[in-house]
């Protein structure tokens, strides 16, 4: 062969195998990490705190479409649906499960994967619930934010002491299918009985047992109402709201999103804080960290907040020195 033959097949074959190379990077290329998404909530009334969830995200350097996708699965209130839904995304082989919208979306999860890492937002204890073994050390694949919700209800009946002084029976609504709302009830029964509260508990998992309940409760007149925090009551936190105002009756609510959405007054953490870290957990494990070596965190912070325009329209007056203490009054 001469010399002028041998240079065109180097060219040719040079050319050849620079031609291969994008398709060889390209394959190389890693799949972009899905996150499952499991919550008990409903995307049409999560929207805030499935933004703030995407904050944290992107706080740990992913955002979806460009470096991550989110597979969200949800149940909306139907707590049954649960398993199925976390087996879905175990099938899917997800890289991380972040289970959110209270404890039955978690034990959910735990309950289906020992592997695959699981994050969590619960309203209890998450180690006298079984979910970790510590806060500093959670061990296996699963770590999170706990509300700690449950002893919050002391705190909450105070308050609606604060409101009514002259309250004497107090109507607890509670779901008894819930892990987050169970645990709180002991301690709300021993509250009220030091306080001197007569105390009634009212039980509701259906929407159809929620109108029966309030129902139940305007036909008791009690002087004040509590509604113990549940994923279920958040998901239906509207219809809630304008079954408890018709009572006319002092209502305390677990968290902001009630008293945003017309409750009377509400009082615990911030939970688009809890669902932003939850994302920036969720990209830290992406990242390579353990769930092991993730603390469980707890809130630093619970937010007291006031709907004055309910106050007004129920005919009911909010003492000065409460409306001081608030940390947001919406007039």
């Amino acid at each position: 062969m001469s010399a002028k033959l041998k240079r065109r097949e180097f060219i040719r074959l040079l050319g050849g195998a620079a031609a291969m190379w994008p398709l060889a990077g390209r394959a190389q290329q890693p799949a972009m990490p899905v996150i499952g998404f499991l919550s008990s909530r409903s995307p049409r009334e999560s929207r805030s705190v499935e933004a703030a969830f995407r904050d944290g995200l992107k706080e740990a350097g992913y955002v979806e479409g460009q470096n991550a996708h989110i597979a969200f699965r949800w149940a909306d209130g139907q707590f049954d649906e649960l398993p199925t839904l976390a087996a879905e995304l175990v099938h899917q082989q997800v890289a991380v499960i972040v289970a959110i919208g209270g404890g039955s979306a978690a034990l959910a999860a735990r309950a289906t994967t020992a592997t695959i890492p699981i994050v969590f937002v619960v309203g209890f204890d998450p180690v006298t619930g079984g979910l970790v073994p510590s806060f500093n050390r959670p061990a296996g694949n699963i770590t999170g934010m706990t509300l700690m919700s449950p002893v919050l209800g002391q705190k909450r009946l105070e308050l609606l002491r604060d409101l009514a002084p002259n309250a004497a029976v107090v109507a607890i609504l509670v779901n008894p299918l819930s892990p987050d709302g169970v645990p709180e009830i002991g301690d709300v029964e021993s509250a009220g009985q030091a306080m001197g509260f007569g105390i009634k508990i009212f039980n509701a998992s259906t929407s159809s047992e929620l109108y029966t309940a309030l129902t139940a409760i305007a036909e008791l007149h009690p002087d004040a109402l509590l509604v113990v925090s549940d994923p279920f009551f958040l998901v239906r936190r509207e219809e809630l709201i304008g079954l408890a105002n018709r009572i006319r009756k002092p209502v305390m609510y677990p968290f902001r999103e009630f008293a945003g959405s017309g409750g009377l007054i509400s009082y615990g953490a911030n939970i688009p804080n809890a669902y932003r870290q939850a994302g920036i957990y969720a990209g830290r494990i992406l990242k390579g960290a353990k769930p092991a070596d993730l603390p469980v965190m707890q809130p630093t912070k619970f937010e007291l907040v006031i709907n004055l325009k309910t106050a007004k329209a129920l005919g009911i007056e909010v003492p000065p020195t409460l409306l001081a203490r608030a940390d947001e009054v919406i007039e």
